[in-house]
C-alpha cells in the first residue's frame, strides 16, 4: 500500500493539471497496472466502469459493442469524435454464439396452411439437391437483409432472437433443417455451424476528459 501511495505522489508530480497532455495520459493508462487509481488520484477526472455485451460478431449497434469485440484488453482508445472520453478495456469474458441461416415466409402474404405446404416443398427441394438454401432464401424470404446473403443471419448470442426461434436453437444440431413459427411468420431454419465461444462481454473504464 505504501508503495502504491508513493507511486501516486510520483505520478502527481509528473502530471500537474497544466502540464498533462493527452499523449502522456494515454501512455500511462496503457501501461499502468492500476488505471482506476491513476484516474482517481492523479488525473482527478470523472470516470465510470461498465460492462458492454456483444450480441453479434458480424454487426454492431455502435462503438461500444464494436470496441468490446475488436478492442484489445489493456489498450486505451479515444478520444472519439463528439465524445471527449478515453476508454480502456479492462477485461473480456466469453459467451456462446450461434450461426443461423433462415428463410421467412411472410404470413401477411401467404395463408398459414399455404406457408406450411410451401415450407415443406422448399425443404424437400433443398434436401433433394434441386435447389440451394441460398437460392430459396433469395426467392422466398421476406427478410430482405438476410435474403441477399443467402439467408445468413451471422453469429449472435442466444437470447436476442425472436423467442420461438431462440428456444429451438439448443434442440437442433449443425445441418438440421426445421420450421419455426414466430410473430414474423414461418421460418425455415438451418444451423450453419456448431455453437462457439467468443468474446461476449467487456469491462470498460471510461474516463471523462
Amino acid at each position: 500500500m505504501k508503495k502504491i501511495l508513493l507511486l501516486f505522489v510520483f505520478w502527481g508530480c509528473l502530471f500537474s493539471a497544466k502540464s498533462q497532455t493527452l499523449a502522456q495520459i494515454k501512455k500511462v493508462l496503457d501501461t499502468t497496472s492500476n488505471p482506476i487509481g491513476f484516474v482517481k488520484f492523479v488525473l482527478k477526472k470523472k470516470f465510470y466502469i461498465d460492462t458492454v455485451s456483444v450480441l453479434s460478431t458480424g454487426s454492431f449497434l455502435g462503438k461500444a459493442d464494436s470496441l468490446a469485440y475488436h478492442g484489445k484488453v489493456g489498450k486505451v482508445y479515444g478520444p472519439f469524435k463528439k465524445e471527449n472520453i478515453l476508454v480502456k478495456i479492462l477485461v473480456k469474458a466469453p459467451n456462446t454464439f450461434y450461426h443461423v441461416t433462415h428463410i421467412v415466409l411472410d404470413t401477411s402474404v401467404y395463408r398459414p396452411h399455404f406457408a406450411e405446404a410451401l415450407a415443406d416443398t422448399i425443404i424437400a427441394k433443398i434436401k433433394a439437391g434441386t435447389t440451394t438454401f441460398a437460392a430459396a432464401a433469395s426467392t422466398y424470404s421476406a427478410d430482405n437483409e438476410s435474403a441477399v446473403k443467402g439467408g445468413d443471419l451471422g453469429w449472435f448470442v442466444r437470447g436476442v432472437m425472436l423467442p420461438q426461434l431462440d428456444s429451438e436453437l439448443t434442440k437442433h444440431k449443425k445441418g438440421d433443417l426445421f420450421k419455426v413459427w414466430t410473430a414474423a411468420g414461418l421460418h425455415i431454419v438451418t444451423i450453419t455451424d456448431d455453437p462457439k465461444k467468443d468474446t461476449g462481454y467487456a469491462l470498460m473504464l471510461r474516463v471523462i476528459l
